[in-house]
């Protein structure tokens, strides 16, 4: 006998196995050959592809909350949450309403992504990481253990962010109705790599093959295939020739 609740208008392709204390919503799609743990919940309407693991705990198409005095968590009415084909979901990860995963992307253990956020192909999302909202992420994207993507940024194809780097999207630190004028998150542009625990402050962008040593404080756009170092962050050389993207050999470059 199943311990699972399945609504009768869920859809549920062959070869996909279910663990035990599942709830599957209502109109929920998921594809052929998934393999769900236990105590999965997954919301109203989510539609998920072929060959996705999804690990125990994990809650997918969880609508936002949102605080009576919250900036920038909106009413809004979402679209169904999407998980395209040959996912892996870790253990106790929530991924909102509003969100769509490309295909091959591997959200790791306790990672949350937010609503309005977009995730490429092959992107691999690291543990503990946060995504918040109205963010796009790009192709071959790797987020590293306990980054922490602010909302309204973008994160262009193969961008590297390393463990515990930190973004912000207000200058005014939660104070001054003049704030809402000026939120605005980060860009990380193609190729731009950023070092442990780097800070980027709002609206800075990471020029394309730009590379953020480990501990800075990016304060200003940094310029394409340049080091930056130091607090605040400063110009200090060149990228090597050879860990430009065009010298990778990937096809996609």
């Amino acid at each position: 006998m199943s311990t699972s609740i399945i609504d009768s208008s869920a859809r549920i392709g062959s070869g996909t196995r279910l663990g035990e204390f599942c709830r599957i919503a209502e109109n929920v799609e998921i594809g052929e050959g998934c393999i769900i743990g236990n105590n999965v919940i997954i919301h109203d309407e989510t539609k998920i592809g072929n060959n996705v693991r999804i690990d125990d705990g994990a809650v997918i198409g969880k609508r936002p909350m949102k605080a009576a005095n919250s900036a920038v968590t909106k009413d809004q009415e979402l679209p169904p949450c999407t998980i395209e084909s040959n996912c892996i979901i870790g253990t106790n990860v929530v991924i909102y309403r509003g969100s769509e995963i490309g295909n091959k992307v591997l959200i790791a253990d306790l990672s949350t992504v937010r609503e309005n956020v977009t995730v490429g192909n092959f992107t691999i999302v690291g543990r503990g990481v946060a995504i918040e909202n109205f963010c796009k992420i790009g192709n071959y994207v790797k987020l590293e253990t306990n980054v922490y993507i602010t909302a309204y940024s973008e994160i262009e194809d193969r961008a590297f962010v390393a463990p515990c780097v930190a973004t912000s999207n207000d200058n005014f630190a939660g104070r001054s109705e003049e704030r809402f004028k000026h939120f605005k998150g980060v860009t990380i542009k193609k190729g731009g790599r950023v070092g442990v625990n780097a800070t980027i402050l709002p609206g800075k962008i990471i020029g394309e093959d730009s590379l953020v040593a480990a501990g800075a404080i990016v304060t200003k756009d940094t310029p394409p295939k340049k080091i930056v170092i130091g607090t605040p962050a400063t110009e200090s050389g060149d990228v090597p020739r050879d860990q430009l993207l065009e010298n990778q050999g990937w096809d996609d470059v």
